[in-house]
């Protein structure tokens, strides 16, 4: 009967020591992912940086360009107005 006993719990003991070489197993593996997970993450958060930095280059572009059409637009008038007032001292002659 203890023989029973023992070999039964040894039985157990066997079984229990392989799932805790499984547990351990995917204990690394786990740790593993983690790192990997952490670098990914600091991937993302540097290529989020540089798109800030970008849109924040093509909002400064965008000034830019809204400006220049602006000075265009004058310099069209002006150039309008100039064409006008040699006509009318064409017209004078």
């Amino acid at each position: 009967m203890e023989n029973d006993i023992l070999e039964l719990l040894k039985n157990i003991n066997d079984k229990l020591d392989k799932h805790t070489e499984i547990l351990n197993n995917h204990t690394q593996i786990l740790g593993e992912h983690t790192q990997i997970l952490r670098v990914l993450e600091h991937a993302s958060e540097v290529h989020r940086a540089e798109i800030d930095k970008v849109n924040y280059a093509i909002a400064r572009v965008e000034g830019e360009v809204k400006g220049i059409r602006e000075d265009l637009t004058a310099v069209e008038m002006i150039t309008s107005k100039n064409w006008n007032d040699i006509s009318k001292l064409k017209a004078v002659k």
